[in-house]
């Protein structure tokens, strides 16, 4: 009869122990260490160029080239400026093409600053406050053996000499391509990336044509 009761008692003891240690680890677990946070902002080139006086700040990837001449209005009466060209990354895999890129030109003999003298075709310019700055903004879009080309220009209202920033956004049409062979490529992420590239932009600068690295914080 003893060996009963103590075989119980054991028991009981065991099912004790079995049910409350769970419990209490759950009051003694130790806090979760905090993960360190990664600085996930790109890091950014800076470039100045005294002879057009413009300061800009772009991504790393991106291709400069600062002597941008652009025929595209008028072959004979190039405009000059600086040129940005997306970086391949961004186009791989996608139906953009790899020489899409954001310039910055100047018209010195402007009398008026607007985003349709920029423009080879006729557009219409809109007055548009973005970051602090009012712009001329003109668009059009056009369309050749498969390719679609947009451009829109945000010329700086009262800049002397009349400086724009010019969007090229070429890239082939999506359904000409084999079904699973590519992926459309992602405006609103490109739109941005060149937003931020324009806020960017500063007029007056003074300092010799000099490329260097920043890091955003």
């Amino acid at each position: 009869m003893k060996w009963l009761i103590t075989a119980a008692v054991v028991i009981i003891i065991g099912a004790l122990v079995w049910f409350f240690t769970p419990v209490k680890n759950l009051f003694n677990r130790a806090a979760p260490t905090p993960q360190a946070q990664t600085n996930t902002e790109p890091e950014l080139q800076s470039y100045t160029n005294s002879a057009l006086g413009i300061s800009i700040k772009y991504p790393s990837g991106y291709t400069l080239n600062p002597s941008w001449q652009n025929t595209s209005v008028v072959p004979t009466k190039p405009i000059s400026g600086i040129q940005l060209t997306i970086p391949g990354s961004m186009a791989t895999g996608t139906n953009l093409s790899e020489d899409t890129y954001l310039s910055v030109e100047q018209l010195p003999r402007a009398k008026v600053c607007s985003g349709d003298i920029f423009m080879a075709q006729n557009a219409i310019a809109r007055d548009v406050v973005d970051n602090g700055v009012t712009y001329s903004v003109a668009s059009t879009t056009g369309a050749a053996v498969g390719n679609r080309y947009e451009e829109t220009v945000w010329a700086i209202k009262g800049s002397s000499p009349c400086t724009a920033v010019r969007y090229m956004v070429h890239y082939g049409a999506f359904e000409n391509y084999g079904p699973g062979t590519i992926v459309e490529f992602n405006r609103t992420a490109l739109t941005n990336a060149f937003d931020q590239i324009r806020h960017s932009v500063t007029l007056g600068a003074t300092a010799a044509p000099t490329a260097t690295t920043t890091t955003t914080q």
